[in-house]
């Protein structure tokens, strides 16, 4: 292990999928499996202690759940890791209560080893894993739109909601660049100012938060 390889903890109630995880994720130059934990709390404690880059979270596991230890670990972490929670199915309210409380994105355990590889890799340089068609869909399902819309949303510039919007359909910071015609640091700007005024911790829970402010519409 070096020191610019990406630290990745797994949270699985289920060994086997552990071992299936850990076993590709080994195998990548670059990424190191520190630590597993079977159950929610046990993930709590195992990330506390290794503080990783990346974990790996279940959504349904004994003591509390994937969206409890998701909760604990952002909130009571300086500088806590970022977390995906792995499901079964993609239409689940648990996944979107995870994505309300801070998880960077989802992945399916039907996922491909590529796929797998390619979100560690993502969320560990800090983009989120958003899949724009099934956030909405979820925000659909299970979100709750606010009665009237919260004050951020008249805070935001013209810009600042043109960004927003565009980071809801799944863009980068590099395609929104090319989208609005302007510079890469421009963008990363106006995501920060959206980050504040929306009081959210990533782009993941900025889209979550303007579709239950109904700036962005689920139909």
């Amino acid at each position: 292990m070096t020191a610019n390889d990406i630290r990745v903890v797994l949270a699985d109630d289920e060994r086997m999928v552990r071992t299936a995880l850990r076993a590709i994720l080994s195998a990548e130059p670059g990424i190191e499996v520190t630590g597993e934990a079977a159950t929610g709390a046990e993930a709590v404690s195992v990330v506390r202690d290794l503080k990783p880059d990346v974990v790996l979270m279940d959504v349904r596991m004994p003591e509390i759940d994937g969206i409890r230890a998701t909760e604990q670990i952002l909130q009571t972490m300086s500088q806590p890791p970022r977390v995906v929670v792995v499901t079964t199915f993609e239409n689940d309210a648990y996944v979107y209560e995870a994505l309300r409380a801070g998880a960077a994105g989802f992945l399916l355990k039907r996922a491909d080893a590529d796929e797998l590889v390619q979100a560690v890799r993502l969320v560990a340089r800090s983009d989120s894993l958003l899949f724009p068609a099934a956030v909405r869909a979820l925000a659909a399902e299970y979100g709750c739109a606010e009665p009237a819309p919260p004050a951020w949303v008249a805070r935001l510039t013209g810009r600042e909601s043109e960004v927003l919007r565009l980071m809801a359909a799944g863009l980068t910071n590099a395609e929104i660049a090319g989208r609005m015609g302007v510079g890469a640091a421009t963008v990363k700007t106006h995501v920060a100012s959206v980050l504040a005024k929306t009081g959210a911790r990533d782009r993941t829970q900025a889209v979550i938060a303007a579709y239950e402010a109904g700036f962005m519409k689920t139909g």
